[in-house]
């Protein structure tokens, strides 16, 4: 390890254990035993870091154990402490954007002031530990029978894809995912929580109704683009959610539209407005359109997720028009 980087990060945290430094292709990770973050400290260290020139990109997880809450456990179905609201981001088939969406909407409901958990529940596909940037950080357990989340950007997370290489497929059949699922979810010390956002697999299979069942969620929101063959599949995902007395907060039109990184023109490639047209054909809210472009993709792609990394652009404004919806339909 790079004794410059060991020095920087000691100079800003004396006082903290430091867990771990791991640099890889110049992608720094540092995990700290402290659960609050201390944003001037952190900015501070960044910056003299993203100096040195082995280091482009640097991402700070902390993941000390959390103090007791006095919030009261769900009781219906599995027990997810301190946690009030849990609500549902799901799709009626894959492909059409839903984790991107859900890491985003997850952080603009912090930007509204909510303290929120991500749960990746995409046990075949997860993907939020590459969107938050712990991807290849394993989870901490300080007693063996819990987990800490992994705090970033403001909000808790947590993922099975940290337990896992990236390229290890799970062959599992429904009832081990689900039981997976179900021992990951409960065992982590979550702190307090006031909506907690699954990004579910694509689907309306095992998982899908095994989480809804068991958790009572409090709301779905289901993501589809405007085609036509995708909007079927969001149909069917509304009307299962319906079937489990789940409420539909809403649906989002995701690569609604594709706007020209260039010149600005826009283009609707895949058709327009074919979810608000289904959201009122099923008499369920349409929470808003969220355009194709390049810089969405590729911050999502590089750990730093559009809402946090330009929270003054039209695009972070969109998803935090879209997580002022959901709190509405929540309340």
């Amino acid at each position: 390890m790079n004794s410059d980087i060991e020095n920087i990060v000691k100079t800003h945290f004396a006082n903290e254990a430091v867990d771990g430094i791991k640099l890889t292709n110049g992608r720094l990770i540092i995990t700290l035993q402290k659960d609050v973050a201390d944003t001037t400290k952190e900015a501070a260290m960044k910056e003299q870091l993203l100096s040195l020139a082995d280091v482009s990109k640097v991402s700070v997880i902390y993941t000390a154990e959390k103090k007791p809450t006095s919030l009261k456990p769900r009781e219906e179905g599995w027990v997810v402490r301190n946690v009030k609201k849990i609500i549902a981001v799901a799709s009626g088939k894959g492909g059409v954007g839903k984790s991107t969406t859900a890491v985003n909407l997850a952080l603009a409901l912090a930007n509204q002031g909510k303290r929120v958990a991500l749960f990746d529940a995409d046990i075949y596909g997860p993907s939020v530990p590459t969107m938050l940037g712990y991807e290849g950080v394993r989870a901490l357990s300080y007693d063996g029978k819990t987990f800490e989340p992994f705090e970033y950007m403001g909000i808790q997370s947590m993922s099975i894809g940290t337990f896992i290489a990236k390229d290890v497929p799970l062959i599992w059949r429904g009832s081990k995912a689900c039981g997976a699922i179900e021992q990951l979810m409960t065992q982590v010390n979550w702190g307090e929580i006031d909506i907690m956002v699954i990004d579910m697999p694509p689907g309306t299979g095992d998982i899908q109704i095994t989480l809804s069942q068991k958790l009572k969620l409090d709301g779905a929101v289901i993501v589809s683009t405007p085609q036509d063959i995708a909007l079927i599949d969001a149909v069917k995902g509304v009307n299962m959610f319906k079937k489990v007395d789940v409420p539909i907060l809403g649906i989002i039109e995701n690569m609604s539209y594709y706007l020209c990184p260039k010149c600005g023109t826009r283009a609707d490639i895949f058709g327009h407005a074919g979810a608000k047209v289904a959201a009122e054909e099923m008499k369920v809210p349409f929470l808003g359109e969220i355009p194709l472009h390049i810089d969405i993709r590729e911050n999502a792609d590089n750990g730093t997720p559009i809402v946090f990394a330009e929270p003054e652009s039209r695009f972070t404004a969109v998803y935090e028009d879209i997580a002022a919806k959901v709190i509405a339909e929540l309340d």
